[in-house]
């Protein structure tokens, strides 16, 4: 008699009623090896824009699927209810705004027990909608570009090999029960956090470009400046609970507009021009260079590659905004804020 494996994915989600149909059917469609299947587990954050109805309707008609309450409405929260209400000895953790490869779970085991790795995952790899604008497709071109990255591997779509963190995750779960589960006191971050604390515990971690997901980022710039806003307010955290030196690519925005924001007041009110002049005029040289390079490396039209140099200071200036108060309530031990989960 042939054993039968399960694997378990995870999904936490909030007001998705316009992509849970199109995401569901990615995950339940996931070709799997003989002797394995599936299980869906969707943590819903209290929607109230029909996803949890839609949810009631199909769990009816595939037992494959369920959701669960996630009344804390936060990624880390969902992620772990979600752990606690699965079996799999896998999971596969997934992202409802993402589109998989239909081999895609497939890949995730194949790596997972080549690489007997705590876990394992795809480069991070962002595509544009069918229905997207100009404005989406400068975030997309951005978002891949090497030259806006700050090399950080999970943006490298052919790298293969050991990392310090991938996009999503696929665990044994035993690595839920070494090294604990996700921090509920961190709304962004809490998988780079999770990622540090195996390393820092002796785990590894394997990224395989075999792994192939397709994740749809936010369409306007507002929603960009948003996101990079609450990452670079929870990173401090990350850094604080584990004496965790910050890399060049954290401090530097935070140290920008940290010295925008000094050299503002001696402008206004000393008269001092100088070092505001000085800073803005260093910024946008490098805003226009990279805005360069991403056109050109993505062969861009002109009207996406004018919008890119926008999109690239949402990053830099919302992750700085947001560090500076970050850092401010990590080191005073203060809880963190900004408390929802947002898209």
């Amino acid at each position: 008699m042939t054993t039968s494996h399960c694997v378990s994915l995870i999904a936490p989600c909030r007001n998705e009623r316009a992509h849970i149909e199109a995401f569901c059917r990615d995950a339940l469609a996931q070709q799997l090896p003989a002797g394995w299947r599936l299980e869906l587990c969707v943590a819903d954050g209290r929607s109230d824009d029909g996803t949890r109805e839609w949810l009631e309707a199909q769990v009816a008609q595939d037992a494959r699927l369920r959701w669960i309450d996630n009344p804390a409405r936060i990624v880390s929260a969902g992620l772990n209810r979600a752990l606690a209400a699965t079996e799999g000895e896998v999971v596969v953790r997934m992202d409802i705004h993402t589109r998989y490869a239909a081999n895609y779970v497939a890949r995730c085991l194949q790596v997972l027990a080549n690489s007997n790795a705590d876990n394992v995952g795809g480069p991070w790899c962002a595509e544009a909608g069918a229905d997207a604008g100009t404005m989406e497709r400068a975030v997309v071109a951005a978002f891949q570009s090497s030259w806006v990255a700050g090399g950080a591997r999970s943006r490298q779509l052919d790298y293969a090999g050991w990392v310090d963190t991938v996009y999503l995750g696929c665990w044994p779960r035993k690595t839920f029960e070494r090294f604990g589960t996700f921090d509920e006191a961190l709304v962004r971050n809490q998988d780079d956090e999770h990622n540090l604390r195996i390393r820092s515990e002796g785990g590894r971690i394997w990224q395989s470009p075999t792994i192939r997901s397709f994740y749809r980022p936010r369409g306007e710039l507002r929603q960009v400046a948003r996101q990079w806003f609450q990452y670079g307010y929870w990173k401090p955290f990350v850094m604080v609970k584990h004496g965790q030196a910050a890399s060049a690519r954290h401090v530097v925005p935070g140290a920008f507009v940290a010295g925008v924001l000094l050299a503002l007041p001696l402008a206004l009110v000393g008269g001092w021009y100088g070092p505001l002049l000085a800073l803005v005029t260093a910024y946008a040289i490098v805003l226009a260079g990279l805005g360069l390079n991403v056109a050109r490396e993505a062969r861009l039209p002109r009207p996406v590659a004018w919008r890119v140099p926008g999109v690239i200071a949402a990053y830099h200036l919302g992750y700085g905004l947001g560090s500076l108060p970050g850092w401010w309530d990590a080191l005073r031990g203060r809880p963190g804020r900004f408390a929802a989960l947002t898209r």
